[in-house]
């Protein structure tokens, strides 16, 4: 065997152990899971910091942590660290879908879930229901009755609730990277965990590699700003795609006009309707007002799947049939309620966000919209008595950066549209902005982005990606009839 031959040989054998070295002091820190939220493979912790980072004194925090190792013996040194979305959903819940989603650079690298502060299971700052009522009228408190409840739960948190923002969170985060041995890891982070990311690269960009930013919701995004114009933007391009549909433009005409006439007559004479619990099986009869048509609308807007059947809820409410408008109004709603930690989110949008809004700027972006009145309207009016913590005033401006990164939009997304991805990629020199075709909130869950991200992940470079999948990516049918879409137009999601 020539030299040269053993020499490489050698380079890697020292590699491989150098990597799975890295792999094992994560681990050595921590213990084999022993709950279901995590994969029987993965291994848990947590790690203490303080809660009020400035003066490391006072209050302590344990963050928690899950370990996903790689599958290979000789793995790479760069794990992947999953930020999550919100703000305010646990990272370790998602484990399990994590694993699937990466499931190919799980082979290659540790993944890495890490509860930010006042998620999950890092002193969680919740807020759900006292009594354990799962009725359809508890289910649909006014706005009144949830801020109520907001401030009794304010009023009990064991926290300084102005110590949650992002930039002291992701100083925790390079804690645990840290902690765990790594050098340099990449970063994966869906809607708010886009935030969390950008602002991860500005204060410890020389610990990335490579950074994948999915549905990308900025530091300079003023929530609920644009929330309004982003969310009719979906809705009209829902409308034109029905329109352009010959069997959807006959079964669901005129359906912009027909849903503007559906929310003033909502607004004005909200009709009480006997509806059954998609759950429980209960039946009861329930007010429905436009704030409930809306909320249930936009939030069926992320997931195109779901938003097939808009055209035909939209049909049925006109009939006072509401049954299948509240059935996707508890879709996902049946797991872990305290998932979403509202607290924590209130803490985010109220120091990063809400100062820079004036009711002014709300009532005019709200204006000439059909939902604006009602999206995000319950944070906002929280953010006049929440405690607000301190950003700098860099804190706004565009993260530029040189880290290799891909930047995912979709294209029909009613919450972080392309625009937010084109503005954040100007200011990434080694980026790439993908925007895929008829996909909603966070375009990384189709198939066609999980493939982009485990190509990009591997190379650690945005360049020359195969992006041939993205032109084969189109809305689901929309439904014609109870019993689907027509059979003879099948939806292309890849």
């Amino acid at each position: 065997m020539p030299r040269s031959t053993l020499v490489a040989v050698f380079a890697t054998l020292a590699l491989a152990g150098c990597n799975q070295a890295q792999s094992t002091q994560a681990i050595d820190r921590l213990k084999p899971c022993t709950g279901d939220d995590a994969p029987a493979d993965a291994y848990c912790g947590t790690l203490k910091v303080y809660e009020n980072r400035a003066t490391k004194q006072g209050r302590q925090l344990d963050l928690n942590i899950v370990v996903i190792p790689a599958l290979r013996a000789d793995s790479q040194p760069d794990p992947l660290f999953f930020l999550a979305g919100g703000p305010g959903q646990a990272a370790t819940k998602l484990a399990r879908a994590v694993r699937e989603m990466f499931r190919r650079a799980n082979s290659d690298r540790d993944l890495v879930l890490v509860d930010q502060r006042g998620t999950g299971k890092s002193n969680p700052l919740t807020c759900d229901r006292d009594d354990e009522d799962d009725s359809l009228q508890a289910a649909m408190e006014t706005a009144e009755q949830t801020l109520d409840r907001l401030k009794t739960c304010m009023a009990k948190y064991d926290a300084d609730l102005t110590q949650y923002t992002t930039p002291i969170a992701m100083d925790d985060l390079d804690d645990v990277r840290a902690y765990l041995g790594y050098d340099k890891i990449n970063i994966y982070g869906g809607s708010y965990g886009t935030r969390a990311g950008l602002v991860y690269m500005r204060q410890h960009g020389d610990r990335v590699r490579a950074a994948i930013l999915d549905g990308v919701a900025p530091t300079f995004m003023r929530l609920p700003l644009f929330f309004p114009r982003d969310s009719q933007r979906a809705f009209d391009l829902l409308v034109k795609d029905c329109e352009s549909d010959e069997g959807c433009r006959k079964a669901y005409p005129n359906l912009g006009q027909r849903m503007k006439a559906l929310m003033a007559k909502l607004e004005k004479d909200p009709p009480t309707a006997k509806v059954i619990h998609p759950r429980t099986g209960q039946t009861a009869d329930v007010k429905i007002d436009a704030r409930i048509l809306a909320s249930i609308l936009v939030s069926t807007l992320y997931l195109p799947t779901a938003s097939a059947l808009v055209p035909a809820i939209i049909s049925a409410a006109e009939r006072n049939d509401f049954q299948s408008m509240l059935a996707l109004g508890f879709l996902g709603d049946g797991g872990d309620a305290g998932a979403m930690a509202i607290g924590m989110q209130l803490s985010v949008i109220c120091a990063e966000d809400a100062p820079r809004n004036s009711a002014a700027d709300l009532a005019k972006e709200a204006e000439s919209t059909l939902f604006g009145k009602y999206v995000m309207k319950l944070q906002s009016d929280a953010c006049t008595f929440w405690p607000r913590g301190q950003v700098d005033p860099s804190f706004y401006e565009p993260v530029k950066s040189d880290i290799p990164t891909l930047v995912l939009s979709g294209e029909v997304d009613p919450v972080t549209p392309p625009t937010w991805g084109e503005q954040v990629a100007a200011n990434l020199a080694n980026s790439k902005h993908i925007v895929i075709p008829g996909t909603g909130h966070t375009a990384g869950s189709t198939g066609c982005g999980q493939r982009l991200m485990r190509e990009f992940i591997e190379k650690g470079s945005a360049a020359n990606l195969d992006t041939s999948c993205v032109a084969r990516v189109q809305r689901p049918p929309f439904f014609l009839s109870p019993a689907g879409p027509d059979p003879n137009r099948a939806g292309v999601v890849k």
